[in-house]
């Protein structure tokens, strides 16, 4: 009995120990004002100055990179990772694409995020978009709309829509958000199956948000925008029915 019992308390008192490793190592990183692309201590210095093995350190390390926090450049050394949304993309494709065998209610959850986002913030760009601006965002709509009478599917047009409407608020954050959320609803959609949305309202559902914004309206900009997402709501909840 001692033996079953123990072994995952002591899987789980390592997995504590090199969480903590990871947040003296972050922590480090944070107190000597390290920036990103900044090189990190040697391994020599970092088992001397934290008290670890080599081993432990390393596989801490391999952790951290995963995470975005570490870039090892083999043959150069370690160094403090710039921006980088893809592990948090990854991870969260994953779970919407896993909860799609379990009603998919994962993947609901992240239209409702992303929903919120863009609705709740659309007004916030409205007060700050320029005519220059919206002109990018017309030409957008207008490649939409010339793709949808051909029958195209017009997904990257959609995708730099919705960064155009919001990069007047230049907040970084929000863009790479952004394109964590559509390259997880992407990898959603693949997994879903082809789409039976009608091309020619959705360039037209694109059409009346630009014009909403382009008139100041913001209460009629963000009600669009929160229908747009019934669409894939009604996709996701079709695959889960079916």
């Amino acid at each position: 009995m001692a033996t079953t019992t123990s072994a995952p308390a002591a899987r789980f008192s390592a997995q504590a120990r090199l969480r903590a490793l990871q947040a003296e190592i972050m922590d480090l990183i944070l107190d000597r004002g390290l920036e990103a692309g900044d090189p990190l201590p040697t391994e020599s210095e970092l088992t001397a100055t934290l008290g670890v093995g080599r081993n432990t350190l390393r596989e801490c390390l391999k952790v951290l990179q995963a995470l975005g926090v570490v870039e090892i450049r083999h043959g150069f050394g370690m160094f403090v990772a710039p921006s980088n949304f893809d592990a948090l993309a990854d991870g969260l494709s994953f779970r919407g694409r896993l909860s799609l065998r379990h009603k998919g209610h994962e993947a609901m959850e992240l239209v409702d995020v992303r929903q919120a986002l863009e609705s709740g913030l659309v007004g916030a760009s409205i007060d700050v978009i320029t005519q220059e601006q919206l002109a990018r965002i017309e030409a957008v709509v207008v490649t939409m709309e010339e793709s949808a009478e051909r029958g195209d599917e017009f997904s990257e047009a959609d995708a730099l829509f919705h960064r155009l409407l919001f990069e007047p608020l230049d907040n970084e954050l929000l863009l790479n958000l952004m394109g964590v959320f559509w390259k997880v609803y992407r990898k959603i959609h693949a997994e879903v199956g082809p789409s039976n949305a009608d091309l020619v309202e959705t360039a037209a559902a694109h059409r009346r948000i630009l014009e909403a914004v382009g008139a100041g309206d913001k209460a009629a900009a963000s009600e669009l925008l929160n229908r747009h997402f019934d669409g894939i709501r009604r996709m996701l909840q079709a695959h889960a029915d079916g």
